[in-house]
């Protein structure tokens, strides 16, 4: 799987290995946040066996040769550049990462015969024009950054070569997830640092936007039960799938729920809204509850509470 060291990548890993699979990790360590953050999420894996390669998605040749010589039964490709706000300032090299990166995933999973893919994408690829709630059938031809651009991209990459080379391909829809390892510029992780050290935040807009939040152990078994659905169909087939906690929250709301679990009163300071956050997002899981079993079990203030604990006990 790609993005092994990642926040979603590393606890994917460890559901993998949980399950008895034997598990080869790619990662590059790109520098959008410490080095060291990642290596502490591989280090428990590669200790229960994770066989881990330091590849990156640009390097074809490298890439290929990893999965030819691994031979998997199934790719999972998480590793991107994350992030709305920083693709805004680098957008050409977000596409370089997540478009042409995709491509040469899915050639390299092509040259050694893989047929089966699941895809990491995003929610926001729906942009500000899908109406609530967020349906898989919706067009998002309007994405409103270059990571949605990036993603959308890469869905319809793995639709194309699905269709050309009868690969079987899951593309997952992640809404705001959240957990312990969470990355640092993600607001929850923010949020919970600064207030606990008494320090401003910075909320953007008029605390109203919403965001779908999602813990992550709800979304691994979302992943998971993605893969078993792509291996077990036909040949040329790619579906899309939404994993979202189907209860958006707004901002100020999140940052309430937060006081209450650290103790603490946020000193908030405001901010114009920020060019290509998307105004609200909100997963309908019909289908993926119907084909994937998803349900989320985790309600927002039991997964901050464990967020975090697992912050208290890294410091």
């Amino acid at each position: 799987m790609t993005g092994a060291a990642g926040f979603i990548g590393s606890h994917l890993c460890g559901a993998l290995l949980d399950r008895g699979d034997v598990v080869v990790g790619l990662d590059n360590f790109d520098p959008f946040y410490p080095r060291r953050l990642k290596e502490r999420n591989l280090a428990p894996l590669t200790a229960r066996g994770l066989a881990f390669n330091e590849v990156d998605l640009r390097d074809a040749e490298s890439l290929r040769g990893v999965i030819v010589e691994a031979k998997p039964d199934r790719i999972f490709h998480l590793a991107a550049l994350a992030g709305v706000r920083p693709s805004m300032q680098r957008p050409a090299a977000y596409a370089e990462v997540n478009v042409t990166g995709t491509v040469h995933l899915l050639e390299a999973a092509r040259s050694a015969g893989v047929r089966d893919v699941v895809f990491a994408s995003s929610s926001s690829v729906y942009g500000n024009c899908s109406a609530v709630p967020f349906r898989e059938t919706d067009a998002c031809t309007e994405p409103i950054s270059p990571y949605a651009a990036t993603k959308r991209s890469g869905e319809l990459l793995c639709g194309t070569w699905a269709q050309l080379f009868g690969m079987s391909i899951g593309s997952l829809r992640f809404f705001t997830v959240y957990g312990p390892a969470q990355r640092p510029d993600l607001a929850i992780a923010q949020f919970l640092a600064r207030v606990s050290a008494g320090d401003p935040i910075t909320l953007f807009g008029d605390g109203t936007t919403s965001r779908d939040y999602t813990y992550v152990d709800d979304v691994i078994r979302g992943v998971l039960a993605a893969g078993e659905v792509v291996a077990g169909a036909a040949a040329g087939s790619h579906r899309i799938w939404n994993l979202g906690g189907s209860r958006p929250v707004s901002l100020l709301d999140l940052v309430r729920k937060i006081e209450v679990v650290v103790g603490r009163s946020a000193e908030i300071t405001w901010a114009p809204p920020q060019m290509g956050d998307v105004d609200r997002t909100c997963a309908d899981t019909t289908r993926s509850h119907a084909e994937l079993g998803f349900t989320p079990r985790v309600v927002l203030e039991e997964g901050l509470a464990r967020q975090w604990t697992w912050y208290r006990q890294q410091r």
